[in-house]
């Protein structure tokens, strides 16, 4: 009975110290694999960047031809709008677009008020009067708030 006991007892630890071992491999496997994902994420981070600057490149290479090629000054005006519409074009296709304010309802989660204006126009209260500054939008997360002036009665 005592060797049966023993037995037994030496199965136990045999089993105890082969799933300690399993535990302490997983274990080390999953610090190995959360180092590898976070110098993955880390390296993802430092070149993500670099696709969109690609894109801006042509058109800093524009603003330079343009500087470059500036005696007449309605030409250089056409060239400047020309290239805001490449540089607008270029953020457009990454998904930003601008958020619409001005004969618009005020809302908090894309306006910012800036001022208040009382006024007897038709406008209802809360109405946006004036657009001080652009908001912008990428995909469905705001940017940058539109800036704006709203109608108070």
């Amino acid at each position: 009975m005592k060797d049966e006991k023993k037995v037994k007892k030496n199965l136990k630890d045999g089993k105890i110290a082969e799933l300690t071992d399993t535990l302490q491999r997983l274990q080390a496997e999953f610090e190995n694999y959360k180092k590898r994902v976070e110098k993955d994420n880390l390296e993802f981070r430092k070149y993500a960047d670099a696709k969109i600057i690609e894109k801006i490149l042509p058109i800093v290479d524009s603003f330079e031809l343009a500087l470059k090629n500036n005696d007449n000054a309605e030409e250089f005006k056409k060239g400047v709008k020309m290239i805001y519409g490449q540089l607008f074009d270029t953020l457009e296709k990454e998904g930003v677009r601008p958020i619409k304010a001005e004969g618009e309802k005020f809302d908090p989660y894309k306006h910012e008020v800036l001022l208040n204006e009382k006024t007897e126009k038709e406008e209802e209260d809360g109405q946006i009067v004036e657009e001080l500054q652009k908001g912008y939008m990428l995909k469905d997360k705001v940017l940058r708030y539109a800036k704006v002036k709203v109608k108070k009665k």
